[in-house]
């Protein structure tokens, strides 16, 4: 595949608390930090996405627990803006868990947009929070930037990554997930549930060797 000066490489939460040994561990999700530093180096643009919780965060099963009985980490409430899955306490603010990785490597990155630092609700999505409706301002910037194709890796495939492709095509970017430089979290049904739904909307999933990585 070849890209294009209006292509760009959107690295999705590569943050301490998501490797293994962290607040809220996924599965071998160490292992695509490499691969996305030499992907880094084939885009011009690159942007980075840092989730950025505060305490008592509406994500967090310890902010329920007094209110609700199944508050329970991976367990889901209903939130004002619908289900919410819930989650150990992750990336909070000034934190070493909600740092980046350390191996992470991408000096000539623009942008590191900060997502998730409203109490009140939750921000899968490097576009639009979990309401589906309150902007982080991202496509904005794309817009203005002329960057029309967004190349998605990181951490989690089926939530941030996932809700990242979705509204990213939504509003009208091409995007296409680089599947083998991500890793999901694996709740029940969440992969399937984030292949069913690339499939649908005919979102693009190809290995990094597509791009000579």
């Amino acid at each position: 595949m070849q890209l294009q000066p209006t292509d760009a490489l959107l690295v999705i939460d590569v943050q301490n608390d998501f490797m293994p040994g962290g607040a809220l561990p996924i599965p071998d999700s160490d292992a695509v930090v490499p691969l996305i530093n030499a992907l880094a180096k084939k885009f011009d643009h690159v942007i980075l996405t840092q989730d950025w919780h505060p305490t008592q965060h509406i994500s967090f099963a310890t902010t329920h627990a007094a209110t609700h009985a199944n508050a329970q980490p991976y367990e889901t409430i209903q939130a004002p803006y619908g289900p919410q899955t819930l989650w150990p306490e992750h990336v909070l603010q000034h934190t070493e868990g909600a740092a980046f990785h350390p191996a992470l490597s991408i000096p000539h990155a623009e942008l590191i947009l900060r997502k998730g630092f409203r109490r009140h609700i939750d921000s899968y999505s490097a576009f639009l929070e979990n309401d589906h409706t309150t902007p982080t301002g991202l496509a904005g910037y794309l817009r203005e930037r002329n960057l029309t194709r967004l190349f998605l890796c990181g951490l989690a495939y089926d939530f941030c990554v996932r809700y990242s492709a979705l509204d990213g095509h939504v509003l009208g970017f091409e995007t296409v997930v680089l599947e083998d430089a991500t890793r999901p979290v694996n709740l029940p049904g969440s992969v399937d549930a984030t292949n069913q739904s690339f499939s649908a909307n005919r979102i693009a999933k190809i290995p990094s060797s597509e791009l000579g990585v």
